[in-house]
């Protein structure tokens, strides 16, 4: 089977990762497409630099237009050249609708499927009908999104969870422990949120409330983000490796994150955490408007707030170094998220009854003309 399959950040990265090693499984495998040292593990040539696809927000979005443009009708004109069995185009959404576009604009008429849905529950729930002539399926990792598709008229959605739960733990408990710092990986998450973290680790220091810090990212990033912790007054370990992250997260008290995919991952390990996240002037308007929903998956997902959440427009570095102090010296509101984190795993886990988990393998393999 031929495969295109296109990652436009770190998590997508992994999901194709995922994917591809399900699909070798069962198929012979030619792979094509974008993506970053995950799926150039597994064999890809990337066509160009996973990064030309890694912005933040509208700002970061308009320098770099010309770019994305181009990478559209790039990415579009070589699948079309190619004629993949199956296209499968990873989050990354107005650059995977844009590229689905192009290709039914050409008349390609092989399946192209979106993995990750887009978040239509949260905001602009129109679009899902107008993706239906776009993508033969939708693999979404949230476990409602099926209902939520298929109410909004949206393309046939299927749950088939996330790579993460191949590393889930139990949540653990203790007094002290590490602290993690998660920033992101893009340039414009690492120049907003850097900050915070460096002024979270050098108070909590200070107050001898972690034993250790360590920083997870991508191999990529290690010698820019040691050069950058270098000006730190703590030592703050880099890890790129994934087998020690697990270790390190056995050993974590708290986690201070961005918002977003690494919520899910650092809840599916058992770490409590606070979530923050450093808006560009228009996704604070958004934000504001929208009525400044919640922005954590597993606040999303559980529908509750779980995880506490600092969304501001500015670096709220004194917020967020009140709120970690809260929750340092208060372990049962630590227990009461891991508690939940337990109930967030078993549905991530099982999927609920009108959407059941499915392999994501399975899913793609449906569409495939042998």
């Amino acid at each position: 089977m031929k495969l295109f399959v296109l990652a436009g950040e770190p998590s997508g990265d992994r999901i194709g990762a995922d994917l591809v090693r399900r699909l070798r499984g069962r198929v012979d495998l030619e792979i094509a497409g974008v993506g970053g040292d995950e799926l150039m593990v597994e064999g890809l040539r990337s066509l160009y630099p996973m990064s030309d696809l890694a912005v933040m927000g509208i700002s970061d979005v308009l320098r770099r237009l010309p770019l994305l443009l181009w990478r559209v009708e790039q990415t579009a004109r070589t699948i079309a050249r190619i004629k993949p069995d199956i296209t499968v185009l990873i989050d990354s959404q107005e650059f995977s609708r844009l590229v689905a576009q192009r290709l039914r604009a050409k008349g390609f008429d092989r399946p192209v499927l979106l993995y990750v849905a887009p978040s239509v529950w949260a905001r602009s729930p129109h679009r899902a009908a107008k993706l239906k002539p776009l993508f033969a399926e939708v693999l979404s990792v949230l476990p409602f999104e099926p209902r939520v598709m298929h109410d909004l008229g949206g393309p046939p959605t299927s749950y088939v969870g996330h790579p993460a739960l191949g590393e889930a733990q139990p949540a653990r408990f203790s007094e002290t422990g590490l602290m993690a710092l998660l920033p992101g990986s893009r340039q414009g998450e690492l120049r907003r949120h850097l900050p915070i973290m460096r002024a979270a680790a050098e108070a909590v220091a200070r107050e001898g409330r972690a034993e250790g810090f360590f920083l997870p990212t991508l191999p990529s990033l290690v010698g820019s983000l040691t050069a950058e912790t270098a000006t730190w007054s703590v030592k703050v370990e880099i890890v790129a490796d994934r087998a020690r992250r697990a270790e390190l997260y056995a050993h974590t008290v708290l986690a201070v994150t961005v918002a977003g995919t690494a919520t899910l991952e650092l809840a599916l390990a058992g770490v409590p955490m606070i979530a923050v996240y450093v808006m560009d002037p228009h996704q604070a308007r958004v934000y504001d408007k929208l009525g400044r929903p919640p922005v954590s998956l597993p606040n999303i997902i559980l529908g509750r707030p779980v995880v506490p959440e600092i969304i501001r427009a500015e670096p709220p570095v004194e917020e967020a170094v009140s709120t970690i102090r809260a929750l340092l010296s208060d372990e049962r509101a630590r227990r009461n998220q891991g508690e939940a984190f337990g109930e967030l795993l078993g549905l991530m886990r099982d999927g609920v009854p009108e959407a059941p988990r499915q392999d994501p393998a399975d899913r793609v393999l449906a569409h495939w003309r042998r």
